[in-house]
């Protein structure tokens, strides 16, 4: 980015957030809230690769015209689009279209007493209790520019609040189709809020055509004892763009078990934000990321360890083919008095090119005794010898090849160990990008 002005894109944003505020009728509270969050965002402007955080990405894609807002107009979509990309199964389900909530794709069904799923655009009048958990005081006065940017624009998204002691039986489905004809941008805005003691599921699906841009930010808040499981396909378009933040809070023993499959869009980030706030809490981050062509996706977990007794496990695995570029920024931190910690990252990558390229950095940082912690990161390319073995046995060197990619990436699905309708839904797309690296 060094070098490349950037003046005309955030002078575009700023005549845009006037237009959008004085068009806007929300409470007072969240008018200020969205201006403070566009102010702290002029005055963070885009990283650069001076900083440490955003110097193996190259956000240059986004110096046009993209964080403009996508127009407000009634979503619609084919219904048998969407048919291929639903979750198998019962599900309460909500579809997005262009970063808004489409009520006639959309079939919520019957929820249990005491759980609240709703678009955050009907939240926001009905339940402002809720809606409220859906900002941290970091989207305005924090150093995150894409979730401030967030603030001052989100158009919609959706709110999962879990009262205690209820348990959801029913994965809650999130499908997001992007399908403006430019480089518009989607703003989404999410919370999902577990209390002590309940259980609950949300499966998040991104697909679509053309090169939009998503800017998520995803608040989560588990209450002792909760449970959540959230799983993350990412397919959308090769010319695509997607940032995401998530933000998790757990309370004691709360446990969070976090799935990616990183397939789609042209440049994404995913940032895993997560605070071990209670004793006891448990943590999983399983993800995949899967590139060709010219892509380029970060996944960055950040790990905060506040409390004794505390779990993580990551594993996380890419693939990268053609001139594409994977990038790991794994941190754990242990805070002072957070014994008894037993926190993993493993972080491994797989080149099928050598135009392929991998930057991986593992971060372990320590200020407590009797910790259990380890950290590491592998790269290699295709095992030679295993592909003579296959061969030599009569496979087509092209199948050969996609079976050992397939294994490798297949791992992380194992250990995750998600129920089988989801897990037999995550693993179709996996399927559909070796297809892809097959022909």
């Amino acid at each position: 980015m060094c070098g490349v002005a950037i003046d005309p894109a955030m002078t575009a944003l700023q005549d845009a957030f006037l237009t959008v505020a004085e068009a806007a009728r929300e409470p007072a509270w969240l008018a200020q809230w969205r201006n403070r969050a566009m102010q702290g965002f002029i005055e963070l402007s885009l990283p650069t690769r001076a900083e440490e955080a955003w110097r193996f990405t190259d956000l240059r894609p986004l110096i046009t015209p993209r964080g403009l807002p996508a127009q407000a107009q009634a979503a619609s979509a084919d219904p048998f689009q969407l048919a291929a990309h639903r979750l198998p199964g019962e599900a309460h389900r909500i579809v997005l279209v262009n970063g808004r909530v489409a009520p006639d794709l959309s079939q919520i069904g019957e929820l249990p007493h005491g759980v609240w799923l709703r678009s955050v655009s009907e939240t926001i009048n009905l339940r402002p209790d809720l809606i409220r958990a859906a900002f941290d005081v970091s989207d305005a006065f924090g150093a995150q520019s894409f979730a401030a940017l967030n603030a001052a624009f989100f158009s919609d998204g959706f709110i999962l609040a879990v009262e205690p002691g209820v348990v959801l039986r029913h994965p809650v489905e999130i499908l997001h189709l992007g399908e403006a004809p430019d480089s518009q941008a989607y703003h989404l805005r999410n919370a999902i809020l577990v209390g002590a003691d309940s259980q609950a599921s949300v499966v998040e699906t991104y697909i679509g055509s053309g090169p939009g841009w998503t800017n998520a930010v995803t608040n989560i808040d588990l209450g002792g004892g909760a449970v959540l499981r959230h799983v993350k396909v990412q397919a959308e378009d090769a010319a695509a763009i997607h940032l995401a933040v998530t933000r998790a809070r757990l309370a004691e023993t709360a446990h969070y078990d976090s799935f990616s499959l990183i397939t789609g869009a042209r440049l994404s980030r995913q940032d895993i934000q997560v605070a071990m706030a209670g004793e006891g809490a448990s943590l999983q981050i399983n993800a995949a990321y899967l590139l060709r062509n010219d892509q380029e996706a970060t996944i960055a977990p950040t790990v905060d360890h506040r409390a004794r007794g505390g779990q993580t496990n990551e594993l996380l695995k890419g693939v990268m083919a053609d001139r594409a570029h994977g990038v790991f920024l794994g941190s754990v931190m242990v805070r002072e008095g957070a014994d008894d910690t037993d926190a993993r990252q493993l972080n491994r990558n797989l080149m099928t090119s050598p135009t392929a390229r991998v930057d991986t950095k593992p971060e372990l940082t320590i200020h407590a005794d009797e910790v259990k912690c380890s950290h590491g990161a592998t790269v290699g390319d295709l095992d030679e010898a295993a592909l003579f073995y296959l061969e030599s046995r009569g496979i087509d060197p092209v199948a050969a090849r996609t079976m050992l990619i397939e294994a490798f990436a297949t791992e992380v699905l194992d250990v995750a160990a998600l129920p089988s309708e989801i897990d037999a839904y995550t693993r179709r797309y996996l399927a559909a990008w070796l297809e892809g690296d097959s022909q």
